[in-house]
């Protein structure tokens, strides 16, 4: 089913099937061993803290549902995001499988540490993923150079540079910073941590997606209504993000999992393409959006071994949506405590709220007054200065009930 309403696409994903088990294929990408592990590591690290669960009464009545719970990821280690979860993780691992490789024990931490400092991490980045990599490198000794596109804000710049690592803008989009950081690190012996897998290049998305699963975990374990979760609406960019939230649901649920909706900007709608054709489809051009952690024209390869089963639809929405979205949350503009939501944070929520009077895709996806909806607000203003000119108030005069 394609739907054309309004200014946005709805398209239901023909191969997702609830009754197909988590199998083999999904497992060697994300399990429960590796989550446990994930989990006992992170909860372990100095500042770590439940993000909360904020019930969002206002909107859920805006969107002719049951409930709606906000996941608001804008305290995560004082970073301002949910990366701070996936890219710090791996580069924990990266280091800590690169010691033991030469008998060295993190445990042993003298000798750990000036094996860390010999070593140098990189990645390409809108802003948060990189600002998480960076913060590990700092947190656990090592050097650290991140590589950023032509339209990533020099708030975010100056938000990486603060952990001390070295910023290198590139020409082009996100995809052209992603080759840029892979070919200077394979001409310096550098280790890429990306959030993005690729043909050879899989180990440390696997870690950093490992990372994100946490978050899902914290919400399902945090979800008070009887029942769970009737449907999902998740942001995506390359699907990392995506695909971990999907893998939990999916394992801890079965075949009674909530209904999974992505939500691309139109400019950058690479799940659009994907689920459109069937099979990973790159999106050309200069894949510029507001929405600047989202702005990825190529989807991870293994997001899509587990959101080609698990998510059920897929829509675009354009950079005004997500500005309104995030004004109607800061004035609490439906009854709800004031919140500050960054610009990548809403595309799911107001993925929700643009299918409220759109009687074909609610239909089609069994969305209904009885629904209960679990959303992600994966990051807070972590560009203050840009949140002020889109929203029109400083990101600090905002209360907000996780404050």
């Amino acid at each position: 089913m394609t739907a054309k309403v309004r200014d946005y696409e709805f398209l239901i994903n023909p191969l997702a099937d609830k009754s197909i088990p988590y199998g083999p294929e999904q497992e060697a990408i994300l399990n429960a061993s590796a989550f446990e592990e994930a989990r006992r590591t992170i909860e372990a690290w100095p500042g770590y803290d439940r993000t909360p669960l904020i019930p969002l009464t206002g909107f859920a009545k805006n969107a002719c549902v049951s409930a709606v719970y906000y996941k608001n990821e804008a305290s995560r280690f004082g970073l301002g995001s949910f990366k701070a979860l996936g890219g710090a993780y791996a580069v924990w691992r990266v280091l800590t499988r690169k010691a033991e490789e030469q008998g060295i024990s993190p445990t042993d931490k003298e000798a750990f540490a000036r094996f860390a400092a010999t070593e140098t991490v990189c990645c390409a980045t809108d802003g948060n993923h990189g600002r998480s990599v960076a913060w590990g490198a700092s947190t656990f000794g090592c050097k650290c150079v991140i590589f950023i596109h032509a339209t990533v804000s020099e708030g975010r710049k100056r938000e990486i540079e603060k952990y001390g690592a070295r910023v290198v803008r590139c020409a082009g989009n996100y995809d052209d910073s992603v080759r840029e950081a892979q070919e200077t690190a394979d001409r310096e012996g550098w280790t890429v941590v990306s959030d993005t897998s690729y043909e050879g290049y899989k180990n440390i998305p696997k870690d950093v997606m490992q990372g994100y699963e946490l978050m899902a975990a914290e919400a399902l374990d945090q979800w008070p209504e009887t029942l769970p979760p009737s449907h999902v609406f998740l942001q995506t960019g390359v699907g990392g993000m995506a695909a971990a939230v999907a893998a939990c649901c999916w394992r801890r649920y079965g075949a009674d999992r909530p209904t999974i909706i992505l939500s691309d900007p139109v400019n950058s709608a690479c799940w659009l393409e994907t689920i459109r054709a069937g099979k990973p489809t790159a999106v050309e051009g200069d894949l510029d959006t507001i929405m600047a952690g989202l702005a990825c024209g190529e989807v991870s390869e293994l997001a899509w071994t587990i959101l080609k089963y698990s998510a059920d639809a897929v829509m675009s929405l354009h950079d005004d949506d997500a500005v309104k979205c995030m004004k109607w949350l800061a004035e609490g503009r439906f009854g709800d405590a004031p919140l500050v939501a960054g610009e990548s944070a809403v595309a799911g929520l107001m993925g929700l709220i643009r299918l409220g009077d759109d009687d074909a895709a609610r239909t089609a996806l069994e969305l209904d007054a009885a629904s209960r909806v679990l959303v992600f607000g994966t990051e807070g203003a972590t560009d203050p200065e840009l949140y002020q000119e889109l929203v029109g108030m400083k990101p600090e005069d905002i209360g907000s009930r996780a404050a």
